[in-house]
């Protein structure tokens, strides 16, 4: 069977550089799920972009689709055929289904009982008559934003301007929004032109002769080799942010690297402030000497060739000259503050308007840190700090700076701060107390950062949870997930014993949020969980308890992790959760031993004793191994037990009280983790 390649083109007005990676990966996904789904076999799939087109290449497509063979299982002989042997109306229509007769029935034996049967065969179709569906699949995307031009109800990221269809060398005929297929495509827009595409194989060159690298990678590729021959060439250093350079990646077609330099006076100002303003402002990447210093110059990436690159620097030079000087005035200006002005400012600006102002914001915050100090530990002295710290930690919100360069917020703060004569800690706290801002950010460094930054964000979480303001979905406006992922995040890093339960009641939640809450901050926990790769049922056991404490959930994850897998541990967890089932039949009274019958209740009884206060004292000091081992004690009178004793027995009071030691047992149990979610073989 002959193999041919398609290409699919969807030219677009320039995209945003941040739709367009994810863009990309969902056209491959949708095009490569529909060939499968079709029964349609291929070699391989290729992402093509640019900020003015989303391709996709399919390599060594069938030219027919796969026949289908296979057999189809239609009802019981009995129901298919009367007592005559004449084919019922049941089976007449299972053939008919199939797209057959009652001709081609036929029984086969399962399981004792004989089936009616038919061959089913599809033949599959030819491709080409199957592709213009791309067209619906390119449609199908979904972007962030979308946009309607003319008078097309058709919503997308951007205008689209033409499509390129082909199979092999042919065009597919592709109808969107009026546009409709060929196989002119089109160049860089000032450097290039329209181009044919002769077959798809020849797409990628086509574009490269007019001035545009559509595969990504190798565009990536092209900037990170010119940087990298930059920085030899003037012996920089050319710190590369990740991010930066996926964004710049995707806002050129055709890349080339220049510098550019600003006056050293604007060294003064902070580096957050010069980088910011590069990176953020600019899409610069800066420029350092060996020692880590900054250097008066920038790079940029143009999208285009090497001509006249003395001009284009000149212009950014300029564009970055006027905003360098905007930031010198902010930054002069800011440096007459005073923070209790600042503060007082706030109680004007409005947090949401169902929660107040910022100021209002700040004391619940302040409450919260105080209490959490104390709950913590804190000496006198720190907890004063703590206090001071939460009351001013938004002050630099309503600076000139912030206001210009949100980004900045918290950084400016700490460096204003310092500069104003507050205590170092208390000073970086006001940067710290936004940690972690991203996955895989730092949690603060400083105790009095960690307590403001977990004040903060659980102040933030229980203030919208009050006004129904809830995460559902893909729709957090407040980034509530983030925000919970931090505290989770620092209790870890800190190693604080504390408890979902205890720090909702530092914030004093009403009871009715608080089981919503509990369980938003646990799908959180679960994430950290899931992302150490411990076992699901393991994670279920462990979050399956009474009271979540995010460090000693995580220690005993990981203890039960390696436990599951001995097989000695089988029995244990089977007896422990035989407790914990059986104590659902029963309530939580005391334990009357003198109405025990054997000595195996009298064992068991002093081995739940000793057991409750192992588990107990080895959580409290940290060593799960250690509690866990004690839980293990318990398998053998357990085990002997049941062997000897009916806990659901005919007299009443024997009834109760050994359901009572079940409960009192499951109690113990539980408080590690519910072994019942366990799956041991």
């Amino acid at each position: 069977m002959n193999k041919q390649d398609v290409l699919l083109e969807i030219g677009l007005e320039e995209m945003p550089a941040r739709f367009m990676s994810e863009s990309t990966k969902q056209l491959g996904e949708k095009v490569k799920a529909w060939f499968k789904t079709q029964n349609i076999s291929f070699e391989d799939v290729t992402l093509f972009n640019s900020p003015r087109r989303l391709a996709v290449l399919v390599t060594g497509v069938a030219e027919k689709q796969e026949d289908i063979k296979e057999e189809a299982k239609g009802p019981a002989k009995k129901i298919a055929q009367d007592a005559e042997g004449n084919w019922t109306k049941a089976a007449e229509g299972f053939a008919r289904g199939q797209g057959a007769s009652t001709d081609d029935l036929y029984f086969k034996e399962i399981k004792g009982v004989d089936y009616v049967h038919v061959q089913k065969f599809e033949e599959g179709k030819q491709v080409k008559d199957l592709l213009p569906a791309l067209g619906e699949i390119a449609t199908s995307l979904s972007f962030p934003k979308n946009m309607r031009w003319g008078s097309k109800d058709l919503r997308y990221i951007r205008p689209i301007k033409w499509i390129v269809c082909l199979f092999g060398e042919e065009i597919v005929p592709v109808d969107i929004a009026g546009v409709k297929s060929g196989r002119e495509t089109r160049g860089h827009r000032f450097l290039g032109k329209a181009a044919i595409i002769d077959s798809p194989a020849s797409y990628e060159q086509t574009l490269r002769d007019q001035f545009v690298i559509a595969d990504s990678d190798k565009r990536k590729q092209a900037i990170t080799e010119q940087l990298n021959a930059l920085a030899s060439e003037k012996g920089w250093v050319i710190p590369v942010d990740p991010e930066l350079l996926e964004e710049v990646n995707n806002l050129v077609e055709y890349p080339t690297v220049l510098s550019g330099s600003f006056e050293e006076e604007f060294l003064a100002l902070p580096e957050e402030v010069l980088v910011t303003t590069m990176k953020e402002h600019q899409r610069y990447f800066p420029v350092k000497n060996e020692q880590g210093e900054l250097l008066p110059h920038f790079i940029t990436v143009r999208n285009g060739n090497s001509e006249a690159l003395e001009n284009v620097a000149r212009g950014n030079e300029k564009v970055l000259r006027a905003r360098l000087s905007d930031a010198a005035f902010f930054y002069k200006e800011d440096e007459k503050l005073v923070i209790e002005d600042n503060i007082k400012k706030l109680d004007k600006v409005v947090f949401h308007e169902k929660l107040g102002t910022i100021g209002d914001k700040l004391k619940r915050v302040t409450n919260i840190a105080t209490r959490l100090a104390a709950h913590v530990g804190a000496d006198e002295e720190t907890t004063e700090r703590v206090a001071r710290a939460a009351s001013i930690s938004k002050f630099d919100l309503v600076t000139q700076m912030v206001y210009e360069f949100p980004e900045l917020q918290g950084i400016m703060g700490e460096k204003y701060a310092k500069a104003l004569g507050e205590h170092e800690e208390v000073a970086k706290s006001i940067n710290e107390h936004y940690m972690p801002r991203f996955a895989g950010d730092e949690a603060p460094s400083t105790l009095i950062g960690a307590i403001v930054a977990i004040a903060d964000k659980l102040d933030s979480i229980c203030s919208f949870f009050s006004i129904d303001v809830i995460p559902t979905g893909s729709q957090d406006p407040y980034g509530l997930r983030r925000q919970a992922s931090g505290i989770v995040q620092i209790l870890l890093d800190r190693h604080w014993n504390i408890s979902f339960k205890e720090l909702l009641a530092l914030a004093q939640v009403e009871e009715a949020h608080e089981t919503a809450l509990i369980e938003f901050l646990t799908h959180r926990l679960k994430y950290v969980l899931q992302a150490e790769h411990i076992r699901h049922d393991v994670v279920d056991a462990v979050l399956d308890v009474e009271d979540i404490e995010p460090y000693a959930v995580v220690k005993k994850a990981a203890v039960l992790e390696e436990s599951v897998k001995q097989e000695s541990f089988k029995e244990t967890a089977e007896a422990l959760g035989r407790v914990i089932s059986i104590s659902k039949k029963g309530e939580d009274a005391e334990i009357q031993p003198e109405l025990f019958e054997n000595e195996h209740e009298q064992k068991l009884y002093e081995a739940y004793q000793q057991v409750e206060t192992a588990v107990k004292e080895h959580v409290a000091a940290g060593q799960y191994s250690a509690a866990l081992e004690a839980l293990d004690t318990l398998k053998t009178p357990i085990v002997h037990y049941f062997d000897h004793t009916m806990v659901h027995a005919d007299d009443e009071k024997l009834k109760r009280n050994r359901l009572a030691q079940m409960v009192k047992l499951a109690k113990v149990i539980q408080s590690f983790a519910n072994m019942n979610n366990l799956i041991v073989k």
